[in-house]
């Protein structure tokens, strides 16, 4: 079971990224997938969740109306994509899988499998 984090690098603000998380050992069809990111001395934050129950998608304010969350089954992969973006973007980005319940899907101690983690750089 495991998640492959790929697609980060450095990127001028106003600029766009496009991240993948493919999953091998287990299908991401059956679970939530989201997206957190750890900026330097910083706490990891949920930003972008998208639920198994329904397909039903979730951004933290930070990045609403910029980044959009998806999947591809045939391929076995979730997407993270990353529009305007801006130097507080700044962080290594992760993507997990799990099941938590709704009130729950911002926790990253529900998660059951993790990416590696991929960096993404915005200067300022």
């Amino acid at each position: 079971v495991q998640l492959q984090a790929s697609g980060g690098g450095s990127v001028q603000p106003g600029g766009s990224l496009r991240l993948a998380c493919a999953a091998s050992g287990f299908s991401l069809s059956s679970y939530t997938v989201a997206w957190f990111r750890q900026a330097p001395g910083k706490e990891r934050e949920g930003i972008a969740v998208r639920r198994l129950s329904g397909g039903t998608t979730y951004y933290s304010e930070s990045v609403k109306g910029r980044f959009t969350i998806s999947r591809d089954i045939a391929k076995n992969t979730a997407y993270l994509q990353m529009n305007r973006l801006e130097a507080d973007d700044t962080a290594v980005y992760y993507c997990a899988a799990g099941s938590p319940i709704l009130s729950a899907i911002w926790n990253s101690q529900i998660y059951r499998s993790w990416g590696q983690g991929t960096l993404v750089t915005v200067p300022a």
